[in-house]
């Protein structure tokens, strides 16, 4: 799987985890020089708090673009900083 978004490959990986429709890319697959941290947070009622991070490629920012469960419930420690995407990104097999 590979999350592409402005032309640029920011995860790539085999061992994506799918939740709920989504492709959660394990944290060792991110291209961290595209990600900053977002001051937003969201919660689940079975995952827990969700952190957000920007996505900035070639002078272009995409706000809160990807998200992250870094402490989830124990329904969902198998995505524990696992990274997912939305608004825009490409997430191709």
């Amino acid at each position: 799987m590979k999350a592409i978004w402005n032309g640029t490959v920011l995860a790539e990986s085999d061992e994506t985890i799918e939740v709920e429709g989504n492709a959660y890319f394990p944290p060792n697959s991110i291209n961290r020089e595209y990600f900053s941290d977002s001051e937003r947070h969201t919660v689940c009622p079975w995952k827990g708090l969700a952190s957000y991070y920007h996505v900035s490629v070639d002078g272009k920012e995409n706000p809160d673009a990807a998200w992250v469960y870094p402490e989830p419930k124990d329904a969902a420690k198998e995505i524990t900083d696992y990274v997912a995407f939305w608004r825009g990104v490409e997430v191709v097999a």
